[in-house]
């Protein structure tokens, strides 16, 4: 257990920042997931900006590495493109 008091403030502090983090990815997979299940290409092209920016804002806040966020929305504009 942490003996200084700007330890215990960090425990608190990284458990709310990783409950955070761990909502928002998990919030952002659901979207992609979902993108993924669209089968008409307007409605997909139409969510597709939404969920580009969620995952732009994950690398933004390196909760995802960049590269992963890069393939990420690759591969997504392609699915989209291919429908």
């Amino acid at each position: 257990m942490a003996n200084h008091k700007s330890a215990l403030k960090r425990i608190r502090s990284n458990e709310k920042k990783r409950v955070l983090n761990r909502y928002q990815h998990k919030t952002t997979r659901n979207a992609i997931k979902a993108l993924r299940l669209i089968e008409d290409q307007k409605d997909a092209a139409a969510k597709l900006p939404v969920v580009v920016s969620m995952i732009d804002k994950l690398a933004k806040k390196n909760i995802i590495h960049d590269n992963k966020a890069s393939n990420l929305k690759s591969k997504l504009t392609k699915h989209v493109a291919a429908l």
